[in-house]
């Protein structure tokens, strides 16, 4: 099968330096505009993914994102949204980054190109075939994430995949392979931008879709969400108002003394 990076095609605008601030701005929005008709085409490819990531962790599994650059840093992104906002632990959702925890700030030098490295990486969390690797990388050829998931299929590890690239390495690596094509960039091969984009969408799909089908989502509201900050605590109290329609300290003292939303609408309704 012929592999064309369309990642890494021309732009279709040139003399970028000549433009307004005015002309970039709007160049970038009408390029931003497409991602989401891109991302829609491919929500088949995604649902599957997600299925098989539900029925995992439904059975005390895991998730485990990995990426170099960019990529990397949107799976680990995505994953420490996880706790905070559904209530879960650290471990179901894992995110790892060619070069290490020190390649979230700063670029480290050959990283991606290390085919041995990824699985290293993974054998260190206690990888098995309860979980879902899901490599990210949206030229589809990264060595770190590529080698990775072959390593993967060996092991009899479902393996997923976020690429913009048809019929790339990466994209034929995977067992349930996602692939948005969403053409050349603004600035060319700069992929941190639409690509980013696509990226950011889907996993926000994927991780949001099943953290809703494990249960984490009661109606419309994240009753499982940790109370780390003064805006989450007041957030959580409006739900409990809302549900239960109690008045705003009532709310608040039950909130503060079950925990989380989930607990303190549970306890009143026993207690009822």
């Amino acid at each position: 099968m012929s592999f064309t990076k369309t990642t890494e095609q021309s732009s279709n605008y040139n003399h970028l330096e000549k433009m307004t601030v005015n002309e970039l701005l709007t160049n970038i929005n009408n390029e931003d505009l497409t991602i989401a008709a891109s991302v829609k085409k491919i929500i088949p490819s995604i649902e599957e993914l997600v299925n098989i990531v539900v029925s995992k962790l439904k059975k005390n599994g895991r998730l485990f994102y990995i990426g170099a650059g960019t990529s990397g840093r949107l799976g680990i992104l995505d994953a420490s949204e996880c706790p905070p906002t559904f209530g879960v632990s650290h471990e179901l959702v894992q995110g790892l980054i060619a070069g290490g925890d020190k390649a979230i700030r700063k670029a480290v030098e050959n990283a991606e190109d290390s085919t041995t490295q990824g699985w290293i990486d993974l054998t260190e969390k206690d990888i098995s075939t309860n979980d879902v690797v899901i490599g990210i990388a949206a030229s589809g050829t990264t060595p770190y994430v590529v080698s990775t998931l072959k390593k993967c299929n060996q092991k009899s590890i479902i393996t997923g995949c976020i690429t913009m690239n048809e019929n790339s390495p990466l994209a034929n690596a995977a067992k349930f392979p996602i692939v948005c094509v969403v053409g050349p960039e603004f600035v060319t091969g700069s992929s941190r931008m639409k690509a980013g984009t696509a990226q950011k969408m889907i996993l926000n799909m994927i991780s949001t879709s099943v953290m809703i089908k494990l249960g984490k989502v009661k109606g419309n509201k994240m009753v499982d969400m940790q109370l780390s900050n003064d805006k989450l605590v007041n957030r959580g109290t409006k739900m409990i108002m809302e549900e239960l329609k109690v008045n705003e300290v009532t709310a608040n003292n039950l909130l503060l003394k079950h925990g989380s939303v989930r607990n303190a609408i549970k306890f009143y309704n026993e207690q009822k």
